[in-house]
């Protein structure tokens, strides 16, 4: 049987209702929180991207086990893949959040990103309001790797919506 490789706007809606659910806090990141970010879905995605209050992990990967996922990847403490067979594949990246809105995440070196809290925003998509990485923290995302045609498209999104904010 083909694994599925797509994660669809209703998983998206799914996984939201899920996270809504739990008392983490989270914001949605990669090409979805781009498309979250433009108010429409612009291309196919493999994954959902969740970066998250880091002091729920256990609780996070619980609730995401219980619901049928399962660990592919485990790159604690940076990243841990799951996969689920009609959702397809969620992306968490824990951050340990700051009293004064900023946060940082592990390395794969043992270091720190540091992130100031301005890269924490939301917008409105299927009219509801998620909670996602702003535009300038896409931009800081996609930094320090070479970019891959999705990449590419997603900061050509993000370009046309600093355009328009201007």
């Amino acid at each position: 049987m083909k694994k599925k490789e797509i994660a669809t706007q209703d998983d998206l809606l799914k996984v939201l209702d899920l996270l809504d659910n739990t008392r983490i806090r989270y914001w949605l990141d990669g090409g979805w929180g781009v498309d979250v970010l433009a108010g429409k879905q612009t291309r196919e995605h493999r994954d959902i991207d969740i970066d998250f209050d880091s002091q729920y992990t256990d609780e996070l990967l619980r609730v995401l086990k219980e619901n049928g996922y399962e660990v592919v990847l485990d790159w604690s403490p940076v990243r841990v893949e799951l996969y689920h067979s009609q959702l397809s594949y969620v992306d968490i990246h824990p951050f340990v959040l700051n009293n004064d809105g900023t946060a940082k995440q592990a390395d794969l070196e043992g270091g720190w990103y540091e992130f100031e809290a301005d890269i924490f925003g939301s917008a409105v998509f299927n009219g509801r309001s998620v909670p996602c990485i702003s535009a300038k923290g896409q931009k800081l995302f996609h930094t320090g790797y070479e970019l891959r045609e999705v990449d590419k498209h997603d900061m050509d999104i993000i370009e046309k919506l600093s355009h328009c904010k201007e």
